[in-house]
């Protein structure tokens, strides 16, 4: 594990860090129009951070000690595929469920 005080000092400094991120924009900037480069590149955010968010549950679940489970990565794969033809997140994450599930169940 990790030594106390480098716990609290990484989150101190990520709490710093993420407050520096949003004062930016919503102190020094909040007032003014962003440029419409800057908006394209925003609306990625989401798209970025959901994945960033998943990547770690699927590479490295607690379920199987940090092992990559075969099931985890086809209900990923099954996500990502349904999510890229359909457009559509409800059913991405519809199909990596029903994948998830019926693998769990069938597989353990």
């Amino acid at each position: 594990m990790i030594d106390t005080k480098t716990l609290w000092l990484v989150i101190i400094v990520l709490g710093i860090g993420s407050f520096g991120l949003r004062f930016l924009f919503l102190g020094l900037v909040g007032d003014r129009e962003l440029p419409e480069w800057l908006l394209r590149h925003l609306r990625y955010t989401a798209v970025a951070i959901l994945p960033a968010l998943v990547a770690p549950l699927v590479l490295w679940p607690r379920a199987t000690d940090g092992a990559p489970d075969p099931v985890r990565l086809t209900a990923a794969f099954a996500t990502f595929a349904v999510g890229y033809i359909t457009h559509s997140v409800l059913a991405a994450m519809v199909a990596g469920a029903a994948v998830l599930g019926g693998g769990l169940y069938l597989f353990g």
